[in-house]
């Protein structure tokens, strides 16, 4: 396997690096992220090859970490028109598809949203058989308004069938493409529906950007395999992640919490990742970022599916400091500082006091009380009082935050990464040792191009007291769903098997989360 480069793309900086057949980072840059994210990844490509001096044709894998699909979620903009079959009539006319989602969010996916015969028990009997003629007659009324379909069905993870039928005749009607339920969140009707949207609303999304991608890789003769990050901090193969997009969303936190794991060779400890903009504080569990148990809200949606568990609190290296005059008080107390939420973000070099503008950011503070140092720039002149007052801020809301993620009272290890993390003091109270790894402001595109491939699938068995077939079968999907993101075989591993019983079935039931592990295959 040759030179492997890593993207990953911030609302501030694309950072790329190039590592090495051992995974050593040979170059690493930083490139403003634009408008256009394709421009921004295109000139971090090119900066990063001029910095390196490899040769383009020995790069055999690009991976690509990029915030483009949660964006188009929040901004509303750039979202495919979504045809939505639930499977669920009768049962669940009370609460129709895409009750509670925000106004303008449903404007954008468009009001396509039809109830129909289908669904199964919980105990997988069947709750209504699905009406084929029914199906056909929808998927004519969507005809030309929709770009791709969502089939969820009540319980499907317990029973596939109904929604692959459903699938099979959407693409037979209208031969677009189709998001199942089963394939994306667990067992929850409305947040694995929401999901599911979501998912078909990003497939075009996604497919805009990979092509500018897989573009800006041709234009350059680099002769690489594309892959995408997900949000377990593995890659999927281009065409898995056309299919499920959605699972790009949680990527940045989950690459920089991988890439501070392989900088810093820590296996378990917590993560603190400044940016210009904010600080994410993630939780490293044998070299993986730790999982979110809750549901995850994203642009106002209630979901399920996979996502990193992961803090964000409003700090970075472009935060603006404000002094509260009217809340200070006389004499010798300190002046009372507000730190953000707001942050002057990628405009840093021109706004900042230290490079000449007018605007009191954490980085002047930081440099006003030597905290930190960047060559060629001066320590910004700043009163004093306000200065003292605003870095013991900062270290009160670190600690603060590194406290709610510790998973106990005792000092924990933390890996300082991102560009903003100069800003970080050099003890914290609670943590047992503070590691700031070389390369540390291009962690989260090292933790792009290390390129371990993960299935995952969560489904529910009945059992007869015996599960062994079942954790077996689980195990066995789990497998091959790496396999089909891009993992050798030979090298994939089971690496965790959670069994939940299941409430409210007669007999015996359970819940069946499997989890595999495989390198990127050559």
């Amino acid at each position: 396997m040759g030179h492997r480069i890593g993207i990953d793309v911030g609302g501030t900086n694309t950072d790329a690096v190039i590592l090495d057949e051992q995974l050593r980072v040979v170059a690493s840059v930083k490139s403003p992220t634009t408008e256009n994210t394709g421009d921004g990844v295109a000139a971090a490509i090119d900066a990063v090859i001029a910095a390196s001096g490899v040769d383009v044709s020995t790069i055999t894998h690009a991976m690509l970490g990029t915030t483009h699909c949660t964006n188009a979620i929040v901004e509303r903009r750039g979202l495919g028109r979504v045809g939505v079959l639930r499977l669920g009539a009768p049962a669940t006319t009370a609460v129709p598809p895409l009750e509670g989602w925000p106004s303008d969010l449903r404007a954008a996916i468009g009001e396509h949203a039809y109830l129909v015969a289908g669904g199964y028990e919980v105990d997988g009997r069947v709750l209504a058989p699905i009406d084929e003629h029914e199906i056909r007659t929808v998927c004519e009324r969507m005809r030309g308004e929709v770009d791709a379909v969502a089939v969820v069905g009540v319980f499907s993870p317990i029973d596939e069938r109904q929604e692959e039928r459903v699938a099979e005749l959407v693409a037979d009607v209208l031969g677009v493409p189709v998001s199942r339920s089963a394939r994306i969140g667990s067992l929850g009707l409305l947040e694995r529906e929401n999901a599911t949207v979501l998912n078909a609303a990003l497939m075009r999304t996604l497919r805009s950007m990979a092509d500018g991608f897989v573009a800006a890789l041709a234009a350059r003769g680099i002769p690489a395999e594309p892959f995408f990050g997900q949000n377990d901090g593995t890659l999927m193969r281009l065409d898995y992640a056309l299919e499920f997009p959605v699972l790009t969303i949680g990527c940045g936190p989950t690459n920089s919490i991988r890439g501070a794991a392989h900088l810093s060779g820590a296996r378990d400890a917590l993560v603190v990742d400044i940016g210009g903009t904010t600080t994410d504080i993630g939780v490293l569990v044998g070299g993986f970022p730790r999982q979110s148990a809750h549901a995850v809200d994203i642009g106002g949606i209630r979901t399920n599916f996979r996502m990193p568990d992961v803090l964000s609190v409003g700090l970075g290296g472009g935060t603006i400091v404000r002094a509260d005059a009217a809340a200070s008080v006389t004499g010798d107390d300190a002046p009372v500082v507000v730190l953000g939420p707001d942050s002057v973000g990628y405009r840093l070099p021109t706004e900042a006091i230290a490079f000449g503008g007018a605007t009191l950011t954490a980085t002047d503070v930081a440099l006003a009380v030597g905290g930190a140092r960047i060559e060629g720039v001066g320590a910004p002149s700043i009163d004093g009082r306000v200065g003292a007052s605003a870095w013991q801020a900062m270290r009160e809301l670190l600690e603060e935050s590194i406290d709610r993620m510790k998973p106990s009272a005792a000092p924990v290890p933390v890996i300082l990464v991102g560009g903003g993390s100069i800003i970080a003091p050099d003890e914290l109270d609670g943590v047992g040792e503070l590691i700031r790894p070389a390369h540390f402001g291009a962690a989260n595109a090292v933790g792009a191009a290390l390129g371990e491939i993960a299935g995952q699938v969560e489904r529910v068995y009945r059992t007869d007291g015996d599960r062994s077939e079942s954790v077996a079968d689980a195990g066995r999907e789990a497998a091959d769903r790496a396999r089909l993101a891009g993992a050798d075989p030979d090298t994939i591993e089971i690496v965790a098997i959670e069994e939940l019983p299941v409430s409210y079935i007669d007999g015996q039931a359970v819940l069946i989360r499997a989890r595999a592990v495989g390198r990127l295959a050559a």
